[in-house]
């Protein structure tokens, strides 16, 4: 496979995940900014889309008001953020107009339909039920596109690297959000444990589908230190951190035996493995949560350089 074919289904499959992600992440900042003033309510809110999202600096830069409005309308329809729903869904439809041949008529179909779903709702939101709309909408074609892949695509290269592509986006996805909750949502005059705490995790769980999960796995209330247990340690946990290195590990093992050879993003990956299996969540914690998912993340993007380095180029 040429090196520009693996780059336009890379990128095609982050584009499309960071997409999910940010409809994920509307959905729950609606349900946050819904609480009265005395309890967060729409300011850190919509802060926290933000910071979770990583385009802060470009928010900032438009000097646009922190509310649902603007911030909504940033993430969702703004032409000129390239990190917006609009622009994700654009991106990745280019990238696999690029592959057309390499994709199959049901995944090809999945992706133009997406895109043809977020041009539906012009460049303005008049309401909240609007912005709600729009991410269901989107999220509903998205999982279309899940499906159409997993169930037509040949498990070879085309594959690999499309998936390649999901699993650093949302590896870097689910370390954000744990982080933008943990350290900057819960209001200093709230007590850890508290009603707004509780709220606020079950909503970080419903963001990521892992609530129902959650349940079944813990079987008691929503803890704090039960829920980064979740989402960094647990194998069979999709969204968790170790989940994404697993699958990591194993897409880039099948493309080096379709290459004959590994290369420095396979032993990046391994050894983020390695190291998150020898940590548990009591040394995490002790150590810092905060400072854990910073680094995570600044490991997650080297891995995505080094997959850049290595096949991209």
């Amino acid at each position: 496979m040429l090196s520009r074919s693996a780059s336009n289904l890379y990128w095609m499959g982050r584009y499309l995940e960071r997409a999910d992600f940010l409809c994920r992440l509307i959905d729950a900042t609606v349900r946050l900014a819904s609480l009265p003033a005395s309890h967060g309510g729409a300011g850190p809110a919509w802060e926290s889309a933000i910071r979770s999202a990583a385009v802060d600096d470009g928010f900032l830069a438009r000097n646009l008001p922190m509310d649902e409005a603007h911030v909504g309308w940033f993430l969702t329809l703004d032409p000129e953020n390239p990190s917006s729903i609009r622009r994700c869904l654009e991106c990745a439809r280019s990238n696999g107009r690029a592959v057309r041949t390499s994709l199959t008529l049901e995944t090809w179909e999945a992706v133009n339909d997406a895109w043809h779903e977020v041009q539906r709702f012009g460049t303005t939101i008049p309401d909240s039920t609007t912005l709600v709309r729009i991410a269901e909408t989107i999220k509903d074609a998205l999982l279309m596109f899940d499906g159409a892949a997993h169930r037509t695509q040949l498990r070879e290269a085309t594959y690999w690297f499309l998936r390649l592509g999901t699993t650093v986006e949302r590896a870097d996805n689910t370390a954000r959000l744990l982080d933008v909750k943990y350290h900057l949502l819960l209001p200093r005059t709230e007590p850890v444990g508290g009603s707004l705490d509780y709220f606020q995790w079950t909503t970080l769980l419903r963001t990521v589908s892992a609530l129902t999960a959650y349940r079944w796995v813990y079987r008691e209330s929503v803890k704090p230190w039960l829920v980064a247990d979740l989402l960094i340690f647990n194998r069979a946990m999709p969204r968790s951190l170790i989940a994404c290195l697993e699958d990591a590990v194993w897409l880039l093992d099948q493309l080096a035996a379709s290459r004959g050879r590994r290369g420095p993003a396979n032993r990046i990956a391994s050894t983020s493995l390695r190291t998150l299996a020898g940590s548990n969540i009591d040394t995490l914690f002790q150590s810092g949560l905060h400072e854990f998912l910073v680094d995570f993340v600044g490991e997650n993007n080297r891995l995505g350089n080094a997959i850049a380095e290595q096949y991209l180029f």
